[in-house]
């Protein structure tokens, strides 16, 4: 068996001895989709493992350098995020070992973390609850010692088009004109057997399920909260997607769609209200989708916190 001194010696190392064919500076270089469990807390106080995929880059500001060390990164990002717990603090030492495992070759780090967590949401009325997978992007950022720390979720909602309820409205004013005579008058027996049968609602107004992409750059000194964010959204909307369903759930469904009548810029300006009272948060970013039933395209609405040097635009969605 060789020592590890001897083994340095004996494999020879192309990417650190031989000079570039072609000299230049490169932005990112690295591994992406490092398969690695992670252990996470959404904010509920239980950290739960997940199957995650990491992305590990430094740059490579020396052009007379061929490459990086990606063994380095892989093991570092092994180590570091199967061990302990995924927290803003555990993110910014991983970046720093990355720089200083790189310091002859880097001066700038970054980091995405892909995985999902499944979170417990409560029936609306039956008093049952089922999980919901909610997926999670973690991207960090190093340059020197200026430390940057972004991370996104979905909610998927309901959406009941306004227009098409006004729309829906005045047909059953039609039918209820043509139903009953305006020379006789209403018996409330009647008009309330009407109200339950098919001709008391002879139009539906269309409704799609909706998704809203969040991104969100922590303030200094913050924290992951990820229910924390996943309960503003959905409480802006009032229609999120439910897990354990009875009758009794249905129905609070249908009238909480009934009460929150919404475009998708509605609903973005929704969420947008929402986040901007989160003081956790220094900047966000909101893609708002409605997957229309009329149409078969989108409608797609975009908000964000506006501030110097934000998260981006449309294209970064």
């Amino acid at each position: 068996m060789y020592t590890q001194e001897q083994t340095a010696r004996l494999l020879p190392d192309v990417a650190h001895h031989a000079q570039p064919h072609l000299a230049g500076a490169l932005d990112w270089v690295g591994m992406d989709g490092i398969e690695v469990p992670v252990r996470f807390d959404a904010g509920d106080g239980e950290p739960q493992r997940a199957s995650a995929r990491v992305g590990a880059f430094v740059n490579l500001h020396r052009p007379d350098k061929r490459g990086i060390h990606m063994s380095r990164l892989y093991l570092l990002v092994e180590h570091a995020l199967s061990a302990g717990q995924l927290t803003a603090g555990a993110l910014r030492d991983l970046l720093h070992a990355f720089l200083e495992s790189h310091k002859d070759l880097s001066d700038r780090a970054c980091l995405s973390i892909r995985f999902e967590q499944l979170v417990r949401r409560p029936a609306l009325r039956s008093g049952n609850s089922g999980w919901r997978a909610y997926p999670v992007c973690i991207e960090a950022s190093m340059v020197g010692e200026d430390f940057l720390l972004e991370y996104g979720t979905e909610v998927v909602y309901s959406s009941t088009c306004p227009a098409s309820a006004a729309l829906s409205r005045q047909l059953i004013q039609d039918q209820f004109a043509r139903d009953f005579d305006v020379s006789h008058p209403l018996e409330h027996a009647a008009v309330l057997a009407w109200l339950g049968s098919e001709r008391g609602i002879v139009a539906t107004p269309h409704a799609q399920r909706s998704v809203a992409r969040l991104r969100v750059r922590v303030a200094a000194g913050g924290a992951f909260h990820l229910i924390k964010l996943i309960d503003r959204v959905e409480q802006a909307l009032g229609t999120p997607v439910q897990t354990a369903v009875k009758r009794e759930d249905e129905q609070a469904f249908a009238l909480a769609n009934g009460s929150n009548l919404m475009f998708c810029e509605d609903a973005a300006r929704r969420i947008q209200k929402a986040l901007d009272a989160d003081a956790n948060l220094a900047d966000f970013h909101i893609r708002v989708e409605h997957q229309e039933s009329l149409h078969p395209h989108d409608a797609v609405a975009y908000a964000s916190k506006g501030v110097a040097g934000g998260l981006g635009g449309a294209a970064r969605a």
